[in-house]
Order: C-alpha cells, then sequence, then structure tokens
C-alpha cells in the first residue's frame, strides 16, 4: 500500500522529530524539505533518516500533505509563498503544529484548493531524542476543515498521539494553559534558586533543597490536584508572614515581587476554594 507523501517546509525541532517518528513508524513517506536555514533542513534529514533537502521552495514536489513548521509569526507569510511557489494541489491538506494560532493563517493555501488544519502536540521538543521517546501517548490537540483534520489525526494517530478536538476560537487561552504548566513552571524554578543564591545557598545545595520540593507538588498536584495539592504559608491564612515574606523579595528585586504577590493572591484564592 502507497504510504502518503509529507512536505515540510521550516525545519525546527518540532519537524526534526516528527519527520523520524513518521518514517520509523512507515505512517507517511517524508517527501521534500525546505528551510531558510539549509543546515536545519539536513539536520532534519539525516535525523529522520528520509527526506530530499530543497534549497528553494519551488523546487519541491508534489505531496498530499503540507506541515508548515515555521516559527508562528511567519506562518502567515509561509503559507502565502507556499501558495505562490510550491506546486499545491486542490485537496492536498495543509497544517501547521502551532498551539496558539489557528488554522486560519493558512488561508492563502485554501484559496489555492488545499484544505487546512493544526494540530498541536502537547510535548517538549526542546531535545528531539527525547521527544521521540515520549511521544507515543502523548495527546496532540486539533482543529481545522472536517477533511484536513481527519487527515492530520489519521497521521498522528500512526505515532501514538491520542487526539482531541480544540475550538479554534479559544486557541490562545488554551496555549496559555499549557505555557503556565510548562514554560512559566522553569521560570518559577529559574526565580527560585536566584532567591536561594541570593540567600547565600550554594548550587549545590540550592538544586538539592528544590528537587525534593518541586517532585512533591507537581506530583501531589496531579494525583489530588492543585487545590488538595497546595502547602505553605498561603495554604494555612498566615497572611502575616505572607506579607512580610513579599516585602523581603520585593526589596530584593522588583518583578519577583510582583510575581510574589501576584501568585500568592491567586494562592489564597486557591486556598478559600478549597475549603469549600
Amino acid at each position: 500500500m502507497n504510504r502518503a507523501r509529507i512536505n515540510i517546509v521550516g525545519c525546527g525541532r518540532v519537524a526534526r522529530s516528527l519527520a523520524r517518528l513518521w518514517s520509523q513508524a512507515g505512517a507517511l513517506e517524508i517527501g521534500d524539505l525546505y528551510s531558510r536555514s539549509l543546515a536545519s533542513a539536513r539536520a532534519t534529514a539525516e535525523f529522520a533518516g528520509a527526506g530530499r533537502v530543497r534549497e528553494q521552495l519551488r523546487h519541491m514536489g508534489s505531496a498530499e500533505l503540507w506541515l508548515i513548521a515555521t516559527p508562528d509569526s511567519a506562518l502567515a507569510e509561509a503559507a502565502t509563498t507556499l501558495a505562490v511557489d510550491a506546486p499545491l494541489r486542490a485537496g492536498d491538506c495543509v497544517f501547521h503544529c502551532s498551539g496558539a494560532c489557528s488554522s486560519e493563517l493558512l488561508a492563502a493555501a485554501r484559496c489555492r484548493g488545499a484544505t487546512t488544519a493544526s494540530a498541536h502536540p502537547v510535548l517538549s521538543f526542546a531535545v528531539p531524542e527525547s521527544a521521540c521517546r515520549a511521544f507515543a501517548g502523548s495527546h496532540v490537540g486539533i482543529e481545522g476543515e472536517p477533511a484536513a483534520a481527519a487527515r492530520v489525526e489519521q497521521a498522528f494517530s500512526a505515532i501514538g498521539a491520542r487526539c482531541f478536538a480544540i475550538d479554534a476560537r479559544h486557541k490562545m487561552l488554551y496555549h496559555a494553559g499549557s505555557v503556565f504548566a510548562s514554560n512559566f513552571t522553569v521560570v518559577l524554578l529559574d526565580v527560585a534558586l536566584q532567591c536561594y543564591r541570593a540567600a547565600g545557598i550554594e548550587p549545590d545545595t540550592a538544586h538539592a533543597l528544590m528537587r525534593p520540593l518541586v517532585e512533591a507538588a507537581i506530583a501531589n498536584a496531579l494525583r489530588v490536584g492543585p487545590a488538595s495539592a497546595l502547602s505553605g504559608p498561603a495554604a494555612r491564612g498566615d497572611v502575616e508572614l505572607v506579607e512580610r515574606q513579599r516585602q523581603a523579595v520585593g526589596d530584593w528585586r522588583t518583578d519577583p515581587g510582583l510575581a510574589y504577590e501576584v501568585l500568592t493572591r491567586l494562592a489564597f484564592d486557591l486556598a478559600a476554594r478549597a475549603r469549600h
């Protein structure tokens, strides 16, 4: 049975990981790869063990599926360029992997007769090797035209994804949830380390102090929910201590002090909800 071919425009870590997964699973034939950085396209072909690097978009061949894996800010421009320069055919499926942007950014491709969708893998691709190992069983949020969404869901299900539907109108808020859960967690851990260092704690000791707290907090929040997992002065309702600590953090640095104030207000609200 012939496999559908996928061409990829934009060859960062997400594209690199997905190309390997689709290729190794035999789910899709990796066709042509194009990126403004020729080195990135070559690295993707090498990592995936498949694909042909093209130096110009207009040199790409035809494909049933087209993944635009550029940064979010370049998606609309890439779709327009694709519609003008690439051999896009009526009925081809064009999709992107942004969690924040809807498939509406691919309108130029739709005007050429393609169907459009988006698929957001809820996984960190910071280290492609690790992402490939962890991908099976991960979740992928999909939205777009029904025909395109069905084809994209099939492609991701073939590599072990658990697909779910996203309302395109609320993608920015949906993606913010992932940012809070992932990116901002990393930022807060860095602030915690800075606090330790400012208090005179050696880096190795600071990491050792932080690890069990982080692991327990996340494990408890996932097991029993954030409200039941909350601990510390806000959970106890110790307003006086919280205020003294807010002042200490603010005296040290302004932005962490503001973050402490806002997060404590949210913590008090969470504690109040836990009591009801």
